[in-house]
């Protein structure tokens, strides 16, 4: 494997020389500058060309030309960003070999709390109310506290209308492999400076398939989900209201026998399947205060997942978790001295219930707080940021079953951040950052003691669990020419104090068990991608991700393959009067064999390569968009494979095969 990467490493980089020894004189290609991207995840709004966080963006038309069932689908061909994967409509999202409690998300301005420390839950956002997305590579516990030990995807929504106007419309999308049949209404407007904007989106799909398997049963779902936001923007700031319903219902596949696949394949809700309900109300309210800006938000999410396997009506399992976030923060302008401030204190109060007969993990009450500062500085060509922050976490468990053990911990944390971007001319940007990040221990790890049918295994937690701690070192550098665009990331995580779920080899009640324990660990890798334009509308575009996870004495679990990807892209026109906007586009993504993994816990995966196409226009009347269409084909040969993050890998069911996406949008207004 290592002479396979040595070889895509070599080719990346004869791409990227190959394209600097072009004439930079195309002033077609200014729209590459990175001097043009803003980030909201560190201190306020920064340029992307600023920060010396390793972070990516895909933005609208990045996620519009994505064939997916979730959005973590959609961002999981980022370089450095994967996925653990139960079928096709539940998406973990995983940055540089590290996913669960150590990523947070966050949607409509506050951290997104399901219970995602199960294998089988999801991420519960509706993919259409997303405008683009940011990701924050590296502990970002500076920002955002516990759990931000490996990143944090910050999921922007749509921008309201312009002022003055009002939009409406509806988008509609099929896939071939399951049936995947879906559509969105929404309608907005923006009148003196009161703003709103409502949705529904409605999405079901049948079981997925595969050349080797065929329909694999239990794998179909249904997705429904409404919001709404209405605001006031005004020269003192803003104040806006969002409310929120998700709603997911899937399948739950349980593993078979190889060629005795049997069961509900159709789009029915069969049994065994879960309920998963989301509700969110957040206020986010922003005010001009001296030469700042004054953050004050507050919200209220409650997740009720319920795992249905007997009886239709009557749930084994049934987990609602109510959480209560709070931020309240203060950010200046940059002033005349190149200095900017943040500083603020944030956090969240949850507790959770047990309504089912089967109980997994003990209900408990959890609250932590956290006061953070920062600091920029921007001189001519170079920029210096950092900060710290004081984190504390209490853990309580509550009403006990017999076979739980009473306990009640507190958790705290030193975090911070130093990082430095040099940039020597205006197309070379050169970046150091050291971070150290905090992570407490979920319920899971702590006090599980049960059968968890949806990941097929009896689960048992460990209460002298302490925190994890990491400290992660990024450099990294961007060249932006007129022909060329190039990014490149190397990265070195320690974790004292990794958590995990070891196989004991004991079997309960017919269950293998596993058991949580710490060591300490290493990840370490490399992002590489560029975009190169040989002629004005022709892009040729690499990427390659590579990361290794090591313990002590043996391999990290869940750590992604080595990938290289190439893209052929041609923009068939910017300025049509009936057509607009038009491109073809040619990708393949090898994926080299995983053989680095926990011995009893894992095994190893074959290589395997992926073709994929996509199509795209705007059609226009009298100069007026009234429909966009897009075509995307994915996995055109039908290969068969196994992801090695795919947890169905494990009951010996393989990816889903060739699929073809059809996606309309109709503005109405």
């Amino acid at each position: 494997m290592k002479k396979n990467i040595i070889i895509a490493a070599v080719l990346c980089l004869s791409l990227h020389t190959a394209a600097y020894s072009q004439d930079s004189t195309d002033i077609f290609y200014k729209h590459l500058k990175l001097d043009e991207v803003t980030v909201t995840g560190l201190t306020g709004t920064s340029l992307l060309s600023q920060t010396p966080s390793a972070i990516s963006v895909a933005d609208a038309s990045t996620l519009r030309n994505r064939a997916s069932s979730n959005i973590i689908d959609a961002i999981a061909t980022v370089p450095g960003v994967s996925q653990v994967t139960t079928g096709s409509g539940i998406s973990k999202p995983v940055i540089r070999g590290l996913g669960y409690n150590r990523v947070i998300l966050m949607a409509d301005g506050i951290r997104q709390e399901g219970q995602q420390w199960g294998d089988e839950h999801g991420i519960e956002v509706d993919a259409q109310t997303i405008g683009s997305a940011e990701i924050l590579k590296g502990p970002a516990s500076l920002m955002y506290g516990s759990d931000a030990l490996a990143g944090v995807i910050i999921l922007n929504p749509n921008p309201f209308p312009e002022p003055g106007t009002l939009t409406a419309g509806v988008s509609s999308e099929y896939q071939s492999n399951n049936g995947l049949a879906a559509y969105s209404l929404y309608q907005g407007g923006n009148r003196n400076g009161t703003v709103w904007d409502v949705r529904f989106t409605d999405k079901y799909a049948h079981a997925f398939r595969n050349a080797a398997d065929g329909l694999v049963p239990g794998t179909q779902f249904r997705e429904r989900a409404a919001s709404g936001k209405i605001g006031l923007d005004r020269d003192w700031g803003f104040s806006r209201l969002t409310l929120g319903y998700y709603h997911l219902t899937p399948g739950m596949t349980e593993g078979y026998e190889e060629g005795e696949l049997e069961g509900p394949t159709g789009y029915a809700t069969e049994l065994p399947f879960q309920q998963v309900h989301h509700y969110k109300a957040v206020l986010d309210n922003s005010f001009m205060v001296g030469p700042g800006s004054l953050k004050v938000l507050v919200g209220f999410q409650q997740n009720r997942r319920q795992e249905f396997e007997e009886e239709a009506d009557e749930a084994e399992l049934d987990f609602k978790l109510s959480t209560v976030n709070y931020d309240l923060r203060y950010t200046t302008d940059e002033c005349g001295s190149g200095w900017k401030f943040a500083t603020g204190v944030g956090g969240m109060y949850q507790q959770s219930d047990n309504l089912g007969e089967e109980v997994l993990i003990p209900a408990y009450r959890l609250f932590d707080a956290g006061l953070f500062a920062t600091t920029t500085k921007n001189w001519d060509r170079l920029t210096m940021s950092g900060g710290l922050r004081f984190d504390v976490r209490h853990l309580e468990s509550l009403f006990l079953e017999e076979k739980f053990d009473a306990f009640n911990r507190d958790y705290t944390g030193v975090t911070g951040s130093i990082g430095v971007v040099y940039s020597p001319t205006d197309r070379l940007n050169l970046r150091a950052n050291v971070a150290r990040g905090f992570r407490a221990p979920n319920l899971s790890e702590l006090a599980s003691n049960g059968v968890h049918e949806g990941t097929i295994r009896y689960e048992k937690g460990n209460n002298a669990l302490n925190p994890e701690f990491s400290l992660q070192g990024d450099l990294g550098a961007d060249l932006q020419l007129t022909r060329l665009s190039l990014t490149a990331a190397l990265f070195c995580n320690r974790i004292d104090n990794y958590i995990y779920a070891l196989r004991t080899g004991t079997v309960i009640d017919g269950y293998d068990e596993f058991r949580y324990d710490a060591t300490d660990a290493l990840l370490y890798g490399a992002e590489v991608s560029a975009d190169y334009h040989p002629v004005h509308a022709l892009h040729l575009g690499t990427d390659f991700s590579y990361v290794r996870g090591t313990f002590k004495s043996d391999d990290m679990p869940l750590i992604p393959a080595p990938k290289v990807g190439a893209e052929i892209k041609w923009e068939i026109t910017h300025s049509g009067k009936t057509l607009n906007n038009c491109y073809l586009s040619l990708r393949g993504d090898h994926h080299f064999k995983q053989d680095h993994f926990l011995p009893g816990t894992e095994t190893a995966t074959t290589a395997y390569t992926l073709v994929g196409a996509s199509a795209h226009t705007d059609i226009l009347a009298r100069g007026k968009k009234v429909a966009a269409l897009t075509l995307i084909a994915d996995n055109i040969t039908d290969q068969v494979y196994f992801d090695h993050l795919s947890r169905l890998k494990y009951v010996g069911i393989r990816n889903p095969g060739r699929n073809i996406t059809l996606k309309l949008e109709l503005p109405l207004r």
